[in-house]
């Protein structure tokens, strides 16, 4: 496996997909690292996510996933 040289921020990617980020971001919690997902931690402890480009194509895979069932994708959030 060749080194990772470069990984994308969330916002880029959806731009670059012309999707919604935070149903990307939905999307994304089940990636993992293997996926090309990746966790990035910044100053104050921000958090943010990043993708390779493997990783990028896997979460095209997984939008057009979705986009053909939405029911697969369970709300993070469950109001009481």
């Amino acid at each position: 496996m060749a080194a990772i040289e470069t990984v994308y921020t969330l916002p880029l990617v959806a731009k670059k997909l012309g999707e919604d980020e935070g149903w990307l971001w939905e999307i994304s919690c089940e990636m993992t690292p293997e996926d090309g997902c990746l966790g990035i931690i910044g100053l104050n402890d921000e958090y943010t996510v990043a993708f390779t480009d493997a990783g990028i194509e896997n979460l095209a895979e997984l939008v057009a996933i979705y986009k053909a069932n939405p029911s697969r994708l369970l709300p993070l959030h469950l109001d009481s």
